[in-house]
């Protein structure tokens, strides 16, 4: 999920510096989002993995 971030960050620097403003304000959208969602599942799993195991 990180990693998607990552790409469309990277997508979206190449688009600032081409002037594509419209790909790159998209590309900055999807990975904050991305990015989000990444930090909440990896606190969620982490969270539930300190869990004990059910008896």
């Amino acid at each position: 999920m990180l990693n998607l971030a990552v790409v469309f960050l990277v997508i979206a620097i190449i688009a600032a510096i081409l002037g594509a403003t419209g790909v790159m304000g998209m590309a900055m959208e999807m990975a904050w989002i991305l990015f989000v969602v990444g930090i909440v599942l990896a606190l969620i799993f982490w969270l539930l993995g300190r869990r004990p195991p059910p008896v």
